[in-house]
């Protein structure tokens, strides 16, 4: 067939299903029922003359391929923009950028322009996390659920003996990380201004203990102190007696007043709970609860021996400071109590749920008192 019964606008559609729609020459060849040669030469004569509604020509071409050019430039510096923060992270950072910024940019130019490869995105969006972030992320949750049922005030040393208990296999550094990266650390205490130590030796009752801390049997030393506890409502008056041989609370009583009374019934649960058989050494501070007539007779009833701390000197009886600083630093100072009800309900929480039978002691091995004197017993009878 002769191209020259075709017109120059019919050439011109011709080239314009090739150029513009992108069909192959071969098709349209096909279809038009003109040879490959005519239309190529076609092509070449009006793409470079143009027609002359201007819909064909060199300078529209590069126009659009500038607009495109101009679009990809755009993208990407918006999408540098945003990623301004990870483009020196590791992959998995910046595979989860491109994750969360899906619906603003294409994957394609997210990934060239974090110089990533968009397989391994992909391959990344059906299993993003590693064996190790899975297993990080399980022992998270048993390390928060341990700070937690201890009041959150474990550090990560408790925490890692937490888990060896659990039958986990981590090191307390790796605990330490986690707990780190979770935001869990330990309750930190106040520090206290310094006092004066070092006065003379007590005129009523001789320092017996002379801060023998160690004992080696239970119910043979006790200590007792008494503190104050602040409510809506007025004070609150704890006092406590401890057993020096696992550390556990044997007797505590409080009140709203600051008297003998509150002292006397804190050694007598003692007494009553744990009915020593031997006599007991019992220290105290030089408090007027403690060089009252009533205090020295209810000791002798009960064959116990009194020790006092020097004057002034509160290191004398440290292992009832300690314990005071415990309950004030992981529970009171954490609380406002509405009355002295809710207060001694608080304390009985702390003491008796939380304390004795589980807060972990280095001094103990890292166990409870309870357990600590459980174990004992078992050792002692196997032998």
């Amino acid at each position: 067939m002769s191209t020259a019964k075709f017109s120059d606008d019919f050439k011109r559609d011709a080239v314009h299903q090739i150029v513009e729609r992108g069909y192959p020459v071969a098709e349209v060849s096909k279809r038009l029922g003109v040879s490959s040669h005519s239309l190529y030469a076609w092509k070449k004569r009006f793409a470079k003359s143009g027609s002359r509604d201007g819909s064909i020509d060199e300078q529209a071409a590069e126009v659009r391929r500038l607009k495109l050019e101009l679009a990809r430039v755009t993208e990407e510096r918006d999408i540098l923009k945003k990623a301004n923060g990870v483009l020196r992270a590791r992959c998995k950072v910046k595979y989860a950028f491109v994750a969360e910024h899906r619906p603003l940019f294409s994957v394609r130019a997210m990934c060239r322009s974090l110089r990533i490869q968009p397989s391994g995105f992909y391959a990344w969006l059906k299993n993003p996390f590693s064996n190790r972030a899975q297993e990080d992320e399980r022992q998270t949750k048993l390390i928060r659920t341990a700070w937690e049922d201890s009041g959150k005030v474990y550090g990560y040393r408790k925490l890692h003996d937490d888990l060896l208990d659990q039958g986990e296999t981590c090191c307390p550094n790796r605990v330490a990380r986690l707990a780190t990266l979770a935001g869990i650390k330990a309750q930190i205490g106040y520090k206290r201004r310094p006092g004066s130590y070092g006065g003379k030796p007590a005129l009523v009752v001789n320092n017996t203990l002379d801060r023998q801390f160690d004992v080696d049997a239970p119910d043979t030393v006790w200590v007792t102190d008494i503190t104050y506890i602040k409510t809506l409502e007025g004070f609150a008056y704890l006092a406590v007696v401890i057993d020096l041989y696992s550390r556990r609370v044997v007797g505590w009583a409080m009140q709203s007043r600051q008297t003998a009374g509150v002292v006397l019934q804190a050694l007598l649960m003692s007494v009553w709970r744990r009915k020593p058989k031997n006599r007991v050494l019992i220290h105290s501070d030089q408090g007027s609860q403690f060089t009252s007539i009533d205090w020295a007779a209810f000791l002798k009833a009960h064959n116990l021996e009194h020790s006092m701390s020097r004057r002034g000197n509160c290191h004398d009886n440290a292992v009832a400071e300690s314990f005071f600083n415990l309950l004030k630093r992981e529970r009171i100072r954490r609380r406002t109590y509405k009355t002295r009800v809710e207060a001694r309900q608080d304390v009985f929480d702390y003491i008796e749920m939380f304390y004795n039978p589980n807060r972990k002691h280095a001094r103990n091995g890292m166990l409870s008192p309870v357990e600590f004197e459980r174990q004992q017993e078992m050792k002692t009878e196997g032998v």
